[in-house]
């Protein structure tokens, strides 16, 4: 029988680094939804996943972070843009 957990424990940090990647990839995606026109989003959603899929091999906790913290400024700068297309 073969268990289902992975091969390799996350210690505590990983884990809570992990989540907060995961829940920055929900939020940019929530966020993608909203652009109006069907093909920037479109495109945005390709760019988004390879982006995440392209740096999932980090283990770096700094790199990590950092790679985060440009995401998070990103999301915001592309929530600052939607906010101001509505107006």
């Amino acid at each position: 029988m073969s268990s289902k957990l992975p091969q390799t424990t996350l210690s505590l940090k990983q884990f809570l680094l992990r989540q907060e990647v995961l829940k920055l990839y929900r939020e940019i995606f929530r966020t993608l939804r909203q652009i109006p026109d069907e093909s920037t989003r479109s495109e945005l959603k390709v760019w988004a996943r390879a982006d995440f899929r392209n740096n999932k091999h980090h283990t770096d906790e700094s790199a990590i972070r950092s790679m985060l913290y440009y995401g998070r400024k990103s999301l915001t700068d592309l929530k600052k843009s939607l906010a101001l297309s509505k107006s």
